[in-house]
């Protein structure tokens, strides 16, 4: 099989049977007929359709190595600058169907699997037959374009333990035995987004390790199918409230999942393991294999397409209620245009300082887009709040389509209307406003931004103990010497 369509990854998932556990029921049917996935789930086809579609083809797809056919471009292992330059193109296309709203689409842990597969040598110090399931796995979803998404953190009943300590150490994921074929996992795990309608679950590290014999049954990554028999998903409440587009224009489309991942015994053969009892791998997974790298230049191009809709966003809004011409709301719509070429410049400089990684692999330069997801989860906050401000009390009555179209359309058109907008455009402009800065998918958003790659603050304590200030010190030395 090669770069999916639409109706594929559809169909694909009609045969798929998760368990999931939503809003007081255990989902019994297809995942894609349940009024809480079924419209991001057609928006997920939509981009597998725009693999095939004439204008993007060449860009969202390349030979297979092994078979020749086209596969998603996200799963190409660059060698040259062009290579990096065409998976950028990829992911834009991509995270412009969206606006930047989905999270989790496919390009984001396919470039993870590019980046652990060609470092496959590594997963071999403990064991050569890791290395050789995650060359194995990272052609089976590149093959069969499987959607994946992962889970990394365990629950946080007491944060001021470690996460293999919560409950006693019951809580968290841990493999409870092993046999002949394979291990067998039970706890829980979050926060896996997408999941109920993912075909493939990523069960890979994230917290830092001690290294201790208590933390080895903690120490793992593997990959199961979805509906694997005894993993479960608690589904929370969902966004996408089955109103129409035109009420709520984001989360009528771009509404992901977030879901609670429990294992009761969940058997994993061994073939589909790729670290197993190793704390010091586990703590190396991602920068070691230079899988970060990759995963977050997917994500500053995501996070980039995002900025260009705000705004896009921001600058209808202005236009339409009149409002541009006064100084602060220039002010405001500058910090908006800076943030975006700030994500563009991160972005060049990251390619065009790339350097051919231990494995073979042209990787983007770390520094710029390590600053990068440094940044963005506190830029993105301002969104929100510009456009509240720049909206103000038009924000607090915005019509439904329902009235738009019913006996109150007269009194919409005369009282409604903008400097430049009928009544009936304005409210649905404002109505996109509405979803991107006020509404429960627009909360979402915010918190899902601020927590991306972890806490902030943890990531900040890395980034300080990671950068190295030697060279500024030694200036600043060599400047008090000559005093």
């Amino acid at each position: 099989m090669a770069a999916r369509t639409g109706k594929e990854f559809l169909d694909r998932l009609s045969r798929s049977r998760p368990t999931v556990h939503i809003q007081g029921e255990t989902l019994t049917g297809s995942v894609q007929d349940h009024p809480a996935f079924r419209n991001v789930v057609r928006s997920y086809a939509e981009l597998y359709d725009l693999q095939h579609a004439p204008e993007h083809k060449d860009v969202l797809t390349y030979p297979s190595p092994t078979t020749g056919e086209p596969v998603a471009t996200s799963f190409l292992t660059p060698r040259t600058p062009e290579d990096l330059a065409r998976r950028r193109g990829a992911f834009k296309v991509w995270a412009d169907h969206s606006l930047g709203m989905l999270g989790r689409t496919g390009d984001y842990l396919n470039s993870s699997l590019m980046a652990l597969a060609s470092a496959a040598d590594w997963f071999g110090q403990a064991d050569p037959a890791f290395g050789e399931n995650i060359r194995r796995y990272y052609e089976k979803v590149r093959e069969e374009d499987l959607l994946c998404t992962h889970t990394l953190i365990p629950p946080q009943a007491n944060r001021a333990v470690a996460g293999t300590g919560q409950g006693g150490g019951r809580l968290a994921a841990r493999i409870v035995r092993e046999d002949d074929n394979g291990v067998v996992v039970r706890g829980a795990r979050m926060l896996a987004t997408i999941a109920p309608f993912a075909d493939e679950m990523l069960v890979f590290p994230s917290t830092v390790l001690r290294g201790t014999p208590e933390d080895k049954p903690y120490s793992y990554a593997f990959a199961i199918p979805n509906d694997t028999k005894g993993l479960r998903y608690i589904a929370r409440e969902p966004l996408d409230h089955d109103r129409p587009r035109h009420d709520h224009p984001l989360g009528s489309r771009f509404e992901e999942s977030d879901a609670v991942v429990i294992f009761d015994d969940v058997h994993v053969p061994y073939e589909r393991c790729f670290v197993l009892g190793e704390p010091e791998l586990c703590n190396g997974f991602y920068a070691q294999t230079s899988s970060v790298v990759h995963m977050a230049h997917q994500v500053v191009t995501r996070t980039t397409a995002k900025t260009e809709y705000i705004l896009g966003l921001v600058s209808l809004l202005t236009e339409a209620i009149g409002i541009e011409q006064f100084q602060h709301v220039q002010q405001d719509v500058a910090e908006v245009i800076t943030t975006l070429e700030t994500l563009r410049a991160f972005l060049r400089a990251a390619e065009a300082d790339a350097e051919v990684n231990e494995y073979g692999v042209l990787t983007p330069a770390f520094a710029p887009l390590n600053a990068a997801r440094n940044l963005y989860p506190k830029l993105y906050q301002r969104f929100p709040e510009i456009l509240r401000k720049l909206g103000a009390s038009g924000l607090m009555a915005t019509p439904t389509e329902a009235d738009v179209t019913g006996p109150a359309a007269a009194d919409i058109e005369a009282y409604l209307q903008s400097a430049t907008l009928s009544g009936a455009d304005r409210v649905k402009l404002f109505r996109l406003v509405w979803d991107t800065c006020i509404s429960a998918f627009s909360g979402r958003q915010a918190l899902y931004e601020y927590y991306f790659f972890g806490d902030p603050v943890r990531m900040a304590g890395a980034y300080v103990q990671s950068y190295d200030r030697e060279p500024y010190k030694a200036r600043v030395r060599a400047f008090l010497d000559r005093a």
